[in-house]
């Protein structure tokens, strides 16, 4: 039997109490609070009264077209034979190109200014980065139309000549001549291509600021591990900031998605528009919803609105789904939970 033994001089201690954890917020905590609730409430209901109203105005011409709205190629909403397959067709096709050609250069960029941009022009280049998205979209379009996509026809024609057995790669012209600089100046110009180049420059500071952020966020104690084991630099990127990124990649890459469905200005200027069919990236001609809302919206009925607003109503939705996936992956990645 063990008995408990005082020692002679000394007291028995008293048992410790828990602190309490509870905060008491002040009068400017519980003001913050309310305005950011409220500014969290505003923006839901602005976008549910966004999509109420376009849902409202183009109850009408979905209440004609019906399931054909989905799958109609024309546009002709006088005659009430009239559906988004052909612009929405485009626009997915734009927004391929440009994520192909901008998901490459905002990672690479946002690696080198994580990783190497040494850091007394660290914020320099950033900030021209991020410079990129405050140019007007009109700006773009000028340079497109006029400067790059005579740079870039000669590329176009020979990726056309050399792959045109992938679909969409062809093209589809009976009076195509290989070599020809009247085809190039015909029917290389003003396609998809070209203006998916230009939205790919648009949506790459977007992708490259979500990218940036995320690799900044790798954990310094797994970076230190890697140089222990004896990676190299390139061995540390792959083996802890790309892996511990990837969901900013993929957030990134779908946000910038987003943008570049619903771009207009520029698409508008360097595509000639043609509302029909037209899978062919590099052929002249396209469509995308943005560019047709703005094309017809002038001299539409009231009819013909009610269609355009349809069609912007489909373009809300799908612009809105993809945003959503984006957060949710940011959300449920490493990067995102740790920010």
């Amino acid at each position: 039997m063990s008995t408990a033994v005082q020692v002679a001089g000394t007291e028995p201690r008293a048992p410790q109490q828990k602190r309490s954890l509870r905060s008491r917020p002040t009068g400017s905590d519980f003001a913050f609070l309310q305005i950011t609730t409220a500014s969290a409430v505003a923006v839901l209901v602005i976008m549910l009264l966004v999509g109420s109203f376009l849902a409202l105005r183009a109850f009408d011409a979905l209440h004609i077209a019906g399931f054909d709205f989905l799958t109609e190629t024309q546009w002709q909403p006088d005659a009430h034979k009239f559906g988004i397959a052909g612009v929405l067709t485009g626009t997915i096709l734009v927004g391929l190109v440009a994520v192909t050609i901008a998901v490459p250069l905002a990672t690479a960029t946002a690696l080198f200014i994580s990783e190497y941009c040494p850091p007394r022009i660290e914020r320099t280049c950033i900030s021209l980065v991020d410079l990129m998205a405050a140019v007007p979209s009109v700006i773009y379009g000028l340079w497109g139309f006029f400067l790059l996509q005579y740079k870039v026809v000669p590329l176009a024609q020979w990726l056309s000549e050399h792959l045109g057995w992938i679909p969409g790669f062809g093209i589809d012209s009976a009076g195509y001549q290989k070599g020809s600089a009247l085809t190039q100046a015909t029917v290389f110009t003003s396609s998809t291509f070209i203006a998916g180049i230009v939205v790919a420059f648009m949506v790459t500071p977007i992708m490259c600021a979500v990218m940036r952020e995320a690799f900044s966020q790798a954990p310094v104690g797994e970076r230190e591990a890697a140089y222990g084991l004896g990676a190299t630099k390139w061995g540390m990127i792959t083996a802890v900031v790309l892996p511990f990124g990837k969901g900013g990649m993929i957030g990134g890459s779908m946000l910038g998605l987003g943008r570049a469905l619903g771009e207009t200005i520029a698409i508008y200027m360097i595509l000639s528009v043609v509302p029909g069919f037209q899978p062919h990236i590099f052929q002249n001609g396209g469509s995308t919803v943005s560019s047709l809302i703005a094309l017809r919206y002038g001299e539409a009925g009231a009819f013909s609105i009610s269609a355009l607003f349809a069609a912007g109503l489909s373009l809300f939705v799908l612009t809105l789904a993809i945003n959503f996936a984006a957060s949710t992956i940011v959300a449920r990645s490493r990067s995102g939970a740790e920010s």
